[in-house]
């Protein structure tokens, strides 16, 4: 027993003091969320530019610079704005000392976005090259790091170069592994910030983004229906609102703050969906259900805080209930603004409010034509045991242990009892959740949602998910599309994507749902095994491991062992996401594969029709 006390001492050796730069290298999380290599959209490599791009934009908004140029190429990424410039004097200060910049004096910097001092120094410890360089009033002055060490600095030299800030930098390849920037992350990033700020002019790589009509510009860009009646768009003080309607299901909303995108939403859109339910309702004095008056609602709320408080580091979620120190809260500024605002909107505009009551009383027939059986299928779901039935949930919805946690959780949905039972074998307990499906799904197109109550599968995926109310309950953060890589498994995926696009075309707009990539080959020899994902790779392992290796070709999810199975669903795991976007016209590709068109789709497929070869021999 002794033995083992001395073994574990705890003494002063063991306390110790990280610097700045090696704790946000340590705990990169802490700083930017995950890490990534580029491949989605929330990876941190694209969180190092917005922290970038944050500070040129604080400057636009209090009224400095109207054009940014943003170039990145091959990994390297440089932001030129035209506003003040750093005080040459603290240079090296604002990219290396933490709790260091101009954003603590609330009169230089009121409505600012980053107000923690952390955000450029973290990109700077995150970098394997870092050069911040400021401009002000003829001179200039630069400073050049690595991995936030300073490796150079220039003294204060006269330049011809406008007043403003340069900031560049390379994400280390040893934090971000092998990353890569894409375009298709990046444009809309930097398309939100000019919806946010109307005269704003980004020039990206070349490419001009600019706004006139701010957030009715956003909706337009986002989404992939027709609105029922035009935009809707209020601009107050600290405010700015655009509502409409359309055909889908569910509800949709982008909200912001301080040109923030807050993706996770906070305070302020729940004020805005509850303002917005309430105006509504007492605008037609009818008992409508807040349900019916925001089904198919398409909205976007963007106000500006003092001071404002995040439930993290990123940014996502707004935790503030005060507009600042000496403003009113947060619901009641948006509150009082909406009802006066929307309500007057409603009274002179009779033509957008008598389509808008004809939605909410198509929403709420719906709704009680199936309310019989929602209330019947929601007793079903309760007796079909669903914990022990169709769903192995993970042990932070077991324990009701989410916290950070909940950000990593994800649900495979998977067909037949050999797929799911290599996932269930394979995952990680902890926050990896497994749903089977019984066979293929019913096709969905063109039913309405009293499906989603009568299908027992839809029924119980739809409450093991918790979307029935809208997906702020959503109990996953990834909805994984799991299914065999043959015709079947495709089919199956389809009717999924489907389902999802008809009923909860938010869960996709939100980049929740994923298709799992399983390898199609198993290559190995003696020594060596290779997993391929596609032929390519299946014939460069053939000449790596050398001749007369052994292939298999994976035909099922059962055919992996858990034992192998286990590589494919963890850390590297392949996931490809499912986006949806306005060019994409899902109501016609729905209506050609999904739909009644069998003739037509029939003569396409025989046109396309590849006979695939048995590729393992």
């Amino acid at each position: 027993m002794e033995e083992k006390l001395q073994e574990t001492a705890y003494t002063e050796d063991n306390i110790k003091t990280l610097d700045w730069k090696e704790h946000i290298r340590r705990r990169p999380g802490m700083y930017i969320g995950k890490l990534g290599d580029g491949s989605h959209s929330d990876d941190g490599i694209y969180v190092l530019l917005k922290e970038a791009m944050d500070n040129s934009i604080d400057e636009y908004m209090m009224g400095y610079g109207k054009t940014i140029e943003v170039k990145v190429k091959e990994g390297n990424v440089s932001v030129r704005d035209h506003g003040r410039g750093i005080p040459l004097g603290k240079v090296v200060d604002v990219a290396s000392k933490m709790n260091t910049g101009g954003k603590y004096d609330s009169k230089a910097f009121k409505k600012s976005v980053g107000l923690n001092g952390v955000g450029i120094k973290a990109v700077n410890a995150l970098s394997s090259y870092f050069r911040i360089s400021s401009f002000r009033d003829g001179e200039m002055k630069s400073a050049e790091f690595d991995q936030g060490n300073i490796i150079s600095e220039t003294d204060i030299i006269k330049t011809e170069e406008s007043n403003g800030t340069l900031t560049e930098f390379t994400p280390d390849s040893i934090i971000f592994k092998d990353y890569q920037y894409l375009n298709e992350y990046i444009e809309p990033l930097l398309k939100n910030y000019v919806f946010l700020n109307s005269g704003l002019t980004i020039i990206f790589n070349g490419k001009r983004f600019h706004s006139r009509n701010g957030l009715v510009d956003l909706l337009n860009e986002n989404m992939t229906t027709e609105p029922l009646y035009p935009i809707i768009h209020l601009k107050g003080e600290d405010i700015e609102m655009v509502l409409t309607h359309s055909n889908q299901y569910g509800e949709e909303y982008y909200s912001f703050v301080n040109g923030q995108h807050t993706t996770q939403g906070g305070t302020h859109l729940s004020a805005f969906r509850e303002a917005v339910s309430k105006t509504i309702k007492e605008y037609y004095a009818k008992n409508f259900d807040y349900a019916d008056i925001r089904s198919g609602m398409i909205g976007a709320i963007s106000i500006k805080v003092e001071e404002p408080v995040f439930e993290s580091q990123t940014k996502t979620k707004l935790g503030s209930k005060d507009m600042g120190p000496e403003g009113p809260s947060v619901g009641k500024f948006i509150g009082d603004f909406v009802k006066k605002e929307l309500d007057n909107y409603l009274h002179i505009n009779n033509e957008t409010s008598n389509i808008m009551l004809q939605k909410i009383q198509e929403s709420e027939k719906e709704r009680k034509a199936i309310a019989g059986v929602t209330k019947l299928a929601r007793e079903r779901a309760k007796k079909a045991s669903l914990h022990n039935r169709k769903l192995r949930d993970c042990r932070i919805h077991l324990n009701d242990t989410r916290g950070q946690d909940q950000e990593e959780s994800s649900i495979f949905i998977t067909e037949g009892d050999s797929a799911s039972g290599s996932i269930t074998k394979s995952r990680d307990v902890k926050t990896q959740a497994v749903f089977s499906l019984r066979g293929k799904p019913l096709n969905t197109f063109g039913l309405t949602k009293k499906v989603v109550y009568e299908n027992e599968e839809f029924n119980l995926l739809q409450a093991a998910l918790n979307i029935e109310d809208g997906i702020e309950g959503l109990r996953y953060n990834k909805v994984i599309i799991a299914t065999d890589a043959d015709v079947d498994g495709m089919h199956i995926r389809l009717l999924m994507i489907t389902f999802f696009l008809q009923f909860f075309p938010d869960l996709i707009k939100k980049g929740h749902v994923y298709i799992l990539q399983t390898p199609l080959f198993r290559v190995r020899n003696k020594k060596k095994t290779k997993y391929c994902y596609t032929d390519e790779e299946r014939q460069k392992a053939v000449k790596e491991l050398g001749p007369n290796p052994e292939i298999t070709r994976f035909k099922g999810l059962g055919e992996i062992s858990p034992n192998e199975f286990v590589h494919f669903i963890g850390k590297d795991m392949r996931l490809e996401l499912v986006s949806l976007r306005k060019t994409d016209q899902v109501k016609e590709l729905l209506e050609f594969y999904m739909g009644k068109n069998t003739m037509e789709r029939q003569n396409f497929i025989i046109d396309n029709l590849v006979i695939e070869e048995d590729l393992a021999q």
